[in-house]
């Protein structure tokens, strides 16, 4: 079946993680959307993602079934992803008869909202979704119609209503969910976590029905998850969580590692070259550590992220990661073709860069 996918602010991490969760696909791209034929998706298929805003389905517009319209005076929406503007603009007519003819009283309202993404394009975005009730697509010389998007408000919600919260140190839901996706881990296997924090990824991890070890030599760190996960309900038998460090820890065959290790300190401003580096290369002395530790106990994929920092020099503003090579030289590990991939915002200082390693 053809689906579009309208990705969130970076459309090369979202790629990456449909890929890991549905295979090698070819794709046409236009901004921060894609258009593929993959076989049939489960109804909830959106919810499993972290990088995807919008599951659209291909229909022939003379074929739509209108019978899932609750209101006699629909609003909605058309996704516009077509440089062919003659075809939108039909598209747009035929809607318009379509419903005219069946008795609707429909209004079409534009998009106006716009998400910045990481490149620095600038793509619509619909953030009052509520205030919609159908939303439709064109891509190139295709029509459709949306069919799952993300609850965002749902999402935050969960976030913001656990009992513990790190907010200088902690990693958003979103992206904790992609790199999960990221490691192939499936329902009741188990990923361990070294840096677990006070349990983001664990978070995640459960909720896609995925077991957990969570790792973390802070003792405070390691009371906040165990609350955290009592508070969201999680089954003690779907996870393990151990107070040491991680660099000698001992534990059982899990099948895949997803982690943030600290990412040095938290910086306002950006730091020169010299200060910026040795951040990296304590990080970098600190994951080689752990993966030479746990790697014979990881069947899967490894997951990490590594600082990303912004740095001042006389030639401008750059961004220092760390040394892949270095990494994984050290450990023998290998890194998976297109990783890593950066992650960051226009104005911060520590951004992150995504690591896929493997065996």
């Amino acid at each position: 079946m053809e689906y579009i996918f309208i990705l969130g602010r970076n459309p090369e991490l979202s790629i990456l993680e449909l890929k890991s969760r549905l295979g090698s696909f070819s794709y046409r791209q236009v901004g921060n959307a894609i258009l593929t034929d993959v076989p049939q998706l489960n109804k909830g298929f959106i919810t499993k993602l972290g990088g995807t805003i919008a599951i659209g389905e291909v229909v022939n517009i003379k074929k739509l079934d209108t019978s899932y319209i609750k209101s006699n005076k629909p609003r909605y929406v058309i996704w516009n992803f077509s440089d062919n503007e003659k075809f939108y603009e039909e598209i747009r007519e035929e809607l318009k008869s379509r419903f005219r003819e069946e008795g609707f009283k429909a209004t079409e309202k534009r998009i106006s909202d716009f998400l910045k993404l990481q490149s620095g394009q600038e793509v619509r975005n619909l953030s009052s979704s509520k205030l919609i009730d159908e939303q439709y697509f064109v891509f190139n010389d295709r029509f459709g119609r949306i069919i799952e998007t993300c609850d965002y408000e749902k999402l935050e919600k969960q976030d913001m209503e656990k009992p513990v919260r790190r907010e200088s140190l902690a990693i958003s839901p979103r992206l904790a969910k992609i790199m999960i996706n990221l490691s192939k881990a499936e329902q009741d296997e188990t990923i361990v976590d070294p840096f677990c924090g006070v349990g983001v990824i664990a978070q995640e991890a459960l909720r896609l029905e995925i077991k957990v070890i969570g790792i973390d030599k802070d003792s405070e760190a390691i009371k906040g998850i165990l609350k955290n996960l009592k508070w969201g309900k999680f089954q003690e038998k779907n996870y393990q969580i151990i107070n040491t460090d991680s660099i000698t820890a001992k534990i059982k065959k899990s099948n895949a590692l997803v982690t943030e290790p600290s990412l040095g300190q938290v910086l306002k401003y950006a730091p020169n070259k010299e200060i910026a580096s040795g951040i990296i290369k304590e990080y970098e002395k600190l994951i080689i550590k752990v993966l030479n530790n746990l790697k014979d106990s990881v069947s899967g994929r490894f997951v990490f992220t590594g600082p990303f920092i912004q740095t001042t020099s006389k030639t401008g503003i750059k961004r220092m990661g760390c040394d892949a090579n270095k990494i994984i030289n050290s450990t023998g590990l290998k890194l998976v073709s297109g990783f890593p991939v950066a992650e960051f915002r226009e104005n911060q200082v520590v951004g992150r860069e995504i690591f896929v390693l493997e065996h």
